[in-house]
């Protein structure tokens, strides 16, 4: 299909189509069982609570929404995914057509980013680092339209602090959005003065706050063990005076790693890359704020403490890049010779797949081989030799135990690891190996 000014809206559309059944298709016919992360938050799902040991609840939340309508059908985990996925790209490709006041720049914004490996081979993976992409792309998107208006809508604040929130409660390291967002607009406000202070900025901290408390309550009352898990996750405690040099370069070196096919593609729209940045171009100082800052911060929080960033938290934060590079490139861009981009981008929009369902069928040792359906049919077998009552509680790990939760029909409430304690309120139970099934 040739790109126009006149089919620019059906050709995004008929992108995000593909890319949802393409990316929902081939983990449904080729993984044997569902993912690690995924499991793991179906786990927290079926004894719901404002927290976990690992994670604040949003993605455990989501995805037990979505087994309470379906079940256990995997496809629909991996639907769920890539429907997350496409909302952010849509308000990429939103915000971008507003940026450039041009449709095929907004369409280019979004292909360019669905070359890196965050929005295409991780994405069958539910996790907290998927959960947060839609919220990251409407909290960009409204704090933009704040951003540019002179008359600051409520609407718009109030939906500013509530996706900060939905996202903060998806991850943690969603503050490092928040933070870059809030130091550009103290630097206009304060430093600048390009902008005036208006009260209704506060409703975006109120409604965030409001939003906050149930889980703020659980976090007191749990001693702050999510916050615990993720700093232990840095590895900041052993951190060595090496550490502080080694792992920010190794974050930075990485970095470069996953922009490679980013950064073909780039090449191949403009061939020459020269940038004209103009500090004082409002648009240009916005991108700047959601595509470099973060990152900047990130790199900052490691060269500061020596912790080590792992790779898999950078997810939503290349979001905006293809619409940052493409308006630092746009001048050199030639509309009527897009062949070579069409071509590359193509390329890569198959060749991610394609290794996915090759990495999927060779190798056969991978969690998404479980046979989960399987031992959850010997156990309930087994539990029915011994036992009248219902499953409806298990314990043990949030794998070997969640694959149980997950697959018997009835749908037993994960309540953490085994311990005397716990078998002991049981009325029935049966163990196996580290894994307790029991009966309240």
């Amino acid at each position: 299909m040739t790109i126009n000014n006149k089919n620019i809206n059906k050709v995004f559309y008929i992108f995000v189509i593909t890319h949802l059944f393409f990316w929902t298709l081939i983990p449904s016919l080729t993984n044997q069982n569902l993912p690690l992360d995924t499991i793991e938050a179906l786990a927290w799902g079926s004894n719901l609570d404002w927290g976990f040991n690992k994670h604040p609840p949003m993605s455990a939340f989501i995805l037990e929404v979505c087994y309470q309508i379906f079940g256990p059908q995997d496809w629909v985990y991996y639907l769920l995914s890539q429907i997350f996925v496409i909302i952010s790209f849509y308000f990429v490709y939103k915000f971008s057509k507003e940026i450039f006041n041009n449709n095929l720049l907004g369409l280019i914004s979004v292909l360019l980013i669905e070359s890196i490996y965050f929005y295409n081979f991780t994405t069958p993976e539910f996790n907290v680092n998927v959960c947060q992409l839609p919220f990251w792309s409407l909290l960009v998107y409204y704090s933009w339209k704040i951003y540019i208006s002179k008359e600051i809508k409520f609407l718009d604040c109030f939906l500013v602090g509530l996706f900060a929130a939905l996202g903060f409660l998806s991850k943690y390291l969603f503050i490092y959005l928040l933070v870059s967002i809030d130091l550009l607009f103290i630097y206009l406000i304060f430093v600048k003065k390009e902008k005036q202070f208006d009260f209704k900025y506060l409703i975006t901290i109120e409604v965030f706050l409001i939003v906050l408390v149930p889980h703020f309550l659980w976090l007191n009352n749990n001693e702050f063990i999510t916050i615990t898990y993720g700093l232990a996750r840095t590895g900041l405690e052993q951190s060595a005076y090496i550490d502080h040099i080694k792992f920010p370069v190794i974050y930075l070196l990485k970095q470069v790693g996953i922009l490679i096919p980013f950064l073909i593609l780039s090449w191949l729209l403009v061939k020459k890359i020269k940038l004209n940045l103009r500090f004082k171009d409002k648009k240009l100082l916005f991108l700047l704020a959601i595509n470099i800052l973060p990152i900047v911060l990130m790199f900052l929080t490691s060269l500061i403490t020596g912790s080590k960033i792992r790779t898999m938290w950078m997810t939503p934060f290349y979001l905006f890049f293809g619409t940052l590079f493409v308006y630092l490139l746009q001048a050199q861009i030639n509309h009527k010779k897009l062949k070579p981009f069409i071509l590359g981008f193509v390329f890569f929009f198959f060749l991610s797949p394609t290794l996915y369902a090759y990495v999927s069928i060779s190798q056969d040792e991978k969690r998404t081989d479980y046979p989960g359906k399987e031992i959850a049919m010997k156990t309930q077998y087994a539990w029915d030799q011994q036992f009248n009552s219902t499953i409806n509680v298990v314990l043990g790990d949030e794998w070997n135990a969640g694959n149980l939760s997950y697959h018997l029909k009835s749908r037993p409430a994960w309540i953490g690891s085994v311990n005397r304690e716990k078998l002991d309120q049981l009325k029935d139970y049966m163990c196996l190996d580290n894994i307790c099934v029991g009966s309240r």
